[in-house]
């Protein structure tokens, strides 16, 4: 259990609340290069920690990332016409670049000097790992940025399902290390099976265990924490465990254990204190689902399972078109796609979770250890030191691995995810 204060340090991040500030001293991956898809494209809504930004291509190809409001009358760059290397406000016709510089103010009179005086609010940019990612912190303060753990090199094939989710970024993340919630939350998705390793098709994902119960051990890094699931495997479980580790890099990326097939990894970014963007990523080689096959494998695509803003049609007020039937016949939750099970735990918790009166038992050890961790790491913000995971590093992110497979009893698992 947490204290009132400290879900709250946890929990908010908008304003000057210190989880926003420690996230702003990251890259953070603010939308989709899909949503960006040509020069001069519709520009698109950011909203992240609290603020409305808007993101546009000019026509170099470039991407730009502004305050939403126009800071003549502060009128919406939304609507605005994106042309000529820069985003006119319809307003007064006043153009900015991408680095927010004014290079047009056909209102003003001819010679007008205030045209060099104005500097709208802009963020760097990246495209890396089918994302563009910002730096939205103290831009004295910029770091180089870094390749993901899930995208090492700018060709690594990356397929994201992307949700809206009405639930803060916590409890969301508190499911990603969650592993003994998958023997039952996605029973009917993950199923054991006399497999030598974790696998995956069109239909399911394979273990090569029936354990519900796993021993849980947990390891603090310069990074954030990983920890093993330990369970007995379905073959020679005398002499053999079956271990699952999972990475947490803050403050946001979670390295969920692979399958022969892909890697599997999660970035959970907040909208707000409220609400959240899921970014459910498979990547790998040859052999991991292109993006329309992942997000089908899920149940999550645009115009059939989401709108246009990335928001599930399955909501409370139609009970998540639960398939009550389906349940009677097997399937344990009558939902399919394994996020959208998800989605149902986090949202029926309420945006944010009361962590003061929760019940917690051995199986919550890695959720108890990101909580220690993530609010120690906001009273250092306080505290005005630099965020978790700035300073020197041990790896670097394209070094940190999630791992599973079956293995001696006596194996050290922190030997395993470090071949």
């Amino acid at each position: 259990m947490l204290t009132i204060e400290e879900n709250e340090l946890l929990t908010k991040v908008t304003g000057d609340a210190p989880m926003g500030q420690l996230m702003r001293q990251h890259w953070v991956p603010v939308c989709l290069i899909e949503e960006l898809p040509e020069a001069d494209c519709t520009p698109l809504l950011v909203e992240v920690f609290g603020e409305r930004l808007v993101a546009f291509r000019d026509s170099n190809g470039n991407v730009g990332l502004l305050d939403e409001l126009c800071p003549h009358r502060h009128a919406s760059l939304l609507y605005g016409r994106s042309e000529n290397c820069g985003l006119v406000c319809l307003y007064h016709g006043w153009k900015f670049d991408t680095s927010g510089h004014c290079t047009e103010m056909p209102s003003e009179p001819e010679g007008s000097q205030l045209i060099n005086k104005v500097l709208h609010k802009a963020y760097p940019t990246r495209e890396w790992g089918s994302f563009v990612w910002a730096w939205l912190g103290d831009p004295s303060k910029e770091s180089t940025f870094e390749p993901p753990a899930f995208a090492p090199k700018e060709d690594t094939k990356v397929s994201v399902t992307r949700m809206r989710i009405p639930a803060n970024w916590a409890q969301i993340m508190e499911g990603q290390i969650d592993s003994s919630h998958s023997s039952s939350l996605h029973s009917s998705d993950m199923l054991p099976a006399r497999v030598e390793a974790a696998a995956a098709d069109n239909k399911a994902w394979y273990r090569p265990s029936t354990d519900r119960s796993p021993r849980l051990q947990v390891e603090r890094t310069d990074y954030g924490f990983h920890y093993a699931a330990i369970r007995h495997p379905i073959k020679q479980a005398n002499v053999n465990d079956y271990f699952r580790i999972t990475e947490f890099i803050a403050p946001f990326t979670c390295l969920i254990p692979p399958n022969s097939s892909y890697n599997v990894t999660t970035v959970v970014v907040p909208v707000d204190d409220s609400t959240s963007m899921l970014n459910f990523i498979a990547w790998g080689g040859e052999t991991c689902p292109d993006t329309d096959e992942w997000r089908q494998f899920n149940h999550a695509v645009v115009g059939v399972d989401l709108d246009n803003n990335w928001l599930s049609k399955r909501q409370p007020h139609n009970r998540f078109l639960q398939d009550r039937e389906a349940m009677k016949n097997g399937n344990f939750t009558g939902v399919p796609g394994i996020p959208n099970q998800d989605v149902i735990m986090w949202v029926s918790m309420g945006t944010v979770v009361n962590r003061t009166t929760d019940k917690l038992g051995a199986s919550d050890q890695a959720v108890v250890e990101f909580r220690k961790l993530m609010v120690d790491a906001a009273k250092t913000i306080l505290a005005g030191d630099p965020a978790i995971g700035t300073g020197p590093k041990s790896l670097s992110h394209v070094q940190i691995r999630s791992y599973e497979g079956v293995h001696t009893k006596e194996t050290d698992w922190r030997t395993l995810c470090r071949a």
